[in-house]
């Protein structure tokens, strides 16, 4: 959900990912303080920041293929669940116009 709320304010990726740094630094606490866990525990860290990177992005890049797709319509199809395509009727020279 954080990487398509991202997404849909028109931020870029990298705002993602440094969401789901710092919220990594959040997991761990909790189990820190939960299930006490040791809380400089770098692999388990490492491991689930890169597990919330990898939904986040997947999530943020399904939402801005939707967003192209959606607002500019005219100019973009999808072409498949996290991409997008210029129109077959649209062509390359009148696209860079724009």
């Amino acid at each position: 959900m954080a990487g398509r709320a991202i997404a849909q304010t028109w931020r870029p990726a990298w705002i993602a990912v440094a969401a789901m740094v710092l919220l990594g630094l959040a997991v761990r606490f909790l189990h820190f303080a939960l299930f006490q866990e040791p809380l400089l525990e770098p692999i388990t860290y490492l491991f689930e920041t890169a597990c919330l990177i990898a939904v986040a992005l997947i999530s943020w890049r399904h939402a801005r293929a939707q967003q192209m797709t959606r607002q500019y319509y005219w100019l973009y199809e999808p072409a498949g669940p996290l991409n997008w395509r210029l129109r077959q009727d649209v062509s390359a020279k009148s696209a860079k116009g724009l």
